[in-house]
Formats: structure tokens, sequence, C-alpha cells
């Protein structure tokens, strides 16, 4: 079976491609798969060595034990850049609107609305990257989560991809609730949890000079 393998971030610099073709015997597992990427192209092997790199197959994170099958996706995951009639994820190139997000979680019985804002800093602008089915599908599963397990009434959230210029944001969180506690816990677990969880990655732009952030392996 011949499969693709989807890269991000500095794996796809170092690739030269966003894509991967990798050869693979019939039963063989996401750990096969790793081992023959590197095989066959060495410009991966020094970073998925000393990278904390995650396997997802079909947008969901996946274990080396996984058995693939034919027309499986596969994508590389590097280290992650660290409304009231359901939650709202979305992950967008457009400019984010904290006013668009309010709108969206309030409802008659709001007593508190949290918005959290992560803009860029000290720098011309960040890049972000995404594997955006997966990134806002992950967000979507953090919200739902969120939405069970708090006093809420309603949370959104929307993550900005491409270029991010100095002060504008790149994430918006908002969270209703009747009152202000489980509002403020809510949006504080949801942007910990998304910066833990969500493949997306940020690359900080100064003049000509570019480096991607460090971050920490996806907790699946």
């Amino acid at each position: 079976m011949v499969h693709r393998v989807r890269l991000f971030a500095i794996l796809r610099e170092r690739a030269g491609s966003d894509a991967v073709d990798v050869e693979l015997p019939a039963g063989a597992t996401v750990g096969d798969a790793l081992d023959a990427l590197a095989a066959q192209h060495p410009a991966l092997a020094t970073a998925l060595d000393s990278l904390s790199v995650v396997m997802a197959v079909n947008r969901a994170y996946a274990e080396p034990r996984t058995v693939l099958a034919d027309g499986d996706e596969l994508a590389l995951i590097p280290p992650v850049s660290g409304g009231a009639g359901g939650p709202h994820a979305r992950v967008t190139e457009e400019p984010l609107s904290a006013e668009r997000l309010t709108a969206l979680v309030s409802t008659d019985g709001t007593g508190a609305i949290v918005t959290f804002h992560g803009t860029t800093r000290q720098v011309d602008r960040l890049e972000y990257e995404a594997y955006l089915p997966m990134a806002e599908e992950r967000i979507a599963a953090i919200l739902e989560d969120l939405l069970a397990g708090h006093e809420i009434e309603g949370i959104a959230a929307e993550h900005r991809v491409g270029p991010v210029p100095l002060r504008e944001p790149s994430v918006i969180v908002a969270v209703a609730a009747a009152h202000r506690g489980p509002a403020f816990e809510a949006a504080r677990e949801a942007i910990d949890r998304i910066k833990a969880e969500t493949p997306i990655w940020k690359r900080e732009v100064e003049g000509d000079d570019a480096t991607w952030v460090e971050g920490t392996p996806p907790r699946p």
C-alpha cells in the first residue's frame, strides 16, 4: 500500500513538500510508517529524532501500534506552538472579532461574559499554520467538553492562520455564564487546552528573520 503522509511547519520545510508518499505492506502500523519515512527521506530523519512528533490518522491522534488501512490519511504533527446553539469553533485566515463571538454566546440568562484575546507582541508578525480540518474539529471537541463540564451557557473560539500583525489577535475565546466564576474558569481551560491539543504552529517574523516557536508534543 502507498500512503500519503501530510507534513506541517518545520517538517514541511525540511522535506520541501507538504506531503510525501511511503510504501508499506498490508497490516503496517503507524510506527512502521515513521520508520519508512525516516529511511526514505534523510532530511526528515533528524527532525523525527529531535522532535516529539505525534501521528494522526484520519484527523485523530494515533499510537505507534495503530494499524493502517488502505486509504487512511496520515499526518505528522510536530510540537504545537503551544453560542447558544452549541459551541462555535472556527479556524480562519480572516481577522477575528470579539464582538461577533460575544453575540454568539450571549443568552437571556447571561450574567457574565469573559473573553480572552491572544495577540501578537514584540515581533513584526506571527505566521500561523494549521492542519485545518483536524484543528477545527479538535477545538470543537474541547468546547463541547467545557460546555458539558462547567456551568456555562455558551462558548466560542476562533483561531487565525496565516500572517497576524503586531497587536492583532490570533485567537479569541468567549464564554457566557450566569455568574463570573464559571465563565473565568471555562475561558482559562479553553485557551490552555487549545494551545496544548490543537495542531497549530506559529513562526515569529522580525524583519528578514523567521523562527518556528518551540512547543510541546500535542496532548491526545
